[in-house]
């Protein structure tokens, strides 16, 4: 049977501040910030509190829920800062990072003579966990169970994404003992996507190659798995980002917590777009300013694509799983009669006043503006013709709206993820929140079903 899966729904949006295939090293961030939200429907209980010395790898907090899951530190240094919200909620852990870094030893793992628990305990102690997700509900993996299968992209077609095959060049090594590792927790196999046969993850062994193309979302793992493998309700899988496989890798080998990553800088807004080396939870201040954002540009920044990544302040930090940071133009400007005219820099799957069809390759400078307000759904056939999945994206985000359990089942709640309802929001003529609609949906069946 072929591996090569050819997505024909979809949609390419080209936008221009696409980063130059060079890297640089980012100013050294004084301070790292861990943010309890980046872990979705994780209640965190302090480890360290403040004035407390920790090592780069070091725990931080566990998971009330799941006390085995622990989160570490990204840096060696002292936490300065517990910041609260309502009810004494913890909102983030500030790091005053030391200038020479210090290492926690986990020691150099063994897999040849590894088992599945000895993988799994030493993961979870070395705070690697939280890069496990799973679906059904898109949220950190929960050890107790076990996955019929493990997914990998390691493609990215999202607007703007970081370069996979150019970020992960030479970690060939750290790449193969993560998914073999990980191939010791599943019955199943390790289903990993790649765009192209040059990506650092085509020559891996234990693993099932995928050779996808298409527009986006056939980078997007939830793609892969519907494809693939579809989840079925009672079922599992696991999903791990491709450059956290680095991260595993590279403590299974060495023993050391090094959460070092290659992030994009793009968008428009950047004189410069490239590549920089910086670690989780640095300042985005550091890369944004010193490499040639203005800081009087009305800018919007974005930790992670465009579609799916999540706002930030300019003192805010790189979010725990995000590779890219995106810059672009604030749309609080509005057009007169903008909605009666004829529009030649907008892409639209609509050819009613605009022209996007008839350049495909066309790169567009667009602002964060949604063109319009929101309202009541509209059935147009818009959301099918960009969703590629074997599931009706209208009436599963209707279900989560009026809270159906057994309507949501029915219709394939299982295995999406936010993310996968990226391009059907970007699309709607409604402006409905559709990621915000399935996230809800996704935490309702968490709490009834479990």
């Amino acid at each position: 049977m072929s591996n090569d899966i050819r997505i024909k729904k979809g949609l390419d949006i080209k936008l221009i501040g696409e980063a130059d295939k060079t890297v640089e090293k980012a100013v050294i961030s004084n301070y790292c910030t861990i943010r309890p939200e980046d872990f979705h429907g994780v209640i965190p209980k302090l480890v360290a509190k403040e004035g407390t010395t920790v090592k780069a790898g070091e725990t931080l907090f566990y998971d009330k829920s799941q006390e085995s899951v622990m989160f570490a530190s990204p840096v060696s240094g002292k936490v300065i800062e517990i910041q609260r919200g309502p009810k004494r909620r913890i909102d983030a852990i500030k790091i005053e990072a030391d200038k020479s870094q210090v290492f926690a030893d986990s020691g150099v793992f063994n897999l040849s003579n590894a088992t599945a628990e000895s993988v799994k305990a030493h993961l979870l102690a070395s705070g690697c966990w939280p890069f496990v997700k799973q679906r059904p509900y898109d949220v950190i993996a929960n050890p107790d169970r076990s996955p019929k299968a493990i997914f990998i992209s390691g493609y990215a077609s999202a607007p703007l994404a970081a370069d996979l095959d150019f970020t992960l060049k030479g970690k060939e090594a750290e790449l193969q003992a993560a998914v073999t590792a990980l191939g010791k927790l599943t019955e199943g196999a390790v289903h990993i996507s790649v765009g192209t046969s040059s990506s650092p993850f085509s020559g891996l062994a234990g693993a099932t190659i995928h050779n996808v193309s298409g527009p986006h979302p056939s980078g997007n793992v939830g793609t892969l798995i519907n494809k693939v493998n579809p989840v079925n309700k009672g079922e599992v899988v696991w999903t791990v980002n491709a450059q956290d496989l680095v991260i595993i890798g590279e403590l299974l080998l060495t023993g050391k917590f090094n959460a070092e990553r290659t992030v994009a800088l793009v968008g428009s807004s950047v004189e410069k777009p490239r590549y920089f080396k910086t670690i989780i939870g640095s300042e985005i201040s550091t890369i944004i300013y010193d490499k040639g954002v203005s800081k009087d540009a009305n800018s919007r920044i974005i930790s992670g694509n465009v579609l799916s990544g999540k706002q930030v302040q300019p003192d805010g930090n790189l979010d725990y799983y995000s590779n890219v940071v995106s810059v672009i133009p604030e749309g609080d400007d509005y057009e007169f009669f903008g909605w009666n005219k004829p529009v030649f820099n907008k892409i639209s799957t609509s050819r009613a006043m605009t022209f996007s069809w008839l350049s495909k390759n066309k790169k567009y400078d667009l602002n964060t503006n949604t063109n319009g307000e929101h309202r009541a759904f509209v059935t147009t056939g818009v959301y099918e013709e960009v969703f590629p999945l074997d599931i009706y994206p209208m009436q599963i985000l209707k279900a989560c709206m009026y809270k159906d359990l057994d309507e949501m089942e029915a219709l394939g709640m299982y295995e999406v993820a936010p993310e996968d309802f990226a391009l059907t929001e970007f699309v709607c003529v409604s402006k409905q929140p559709h990621q915000k609609i399935i996230r809800e949906g996704l935490d309702l069946m968490l709490k009834e079903i479990g």
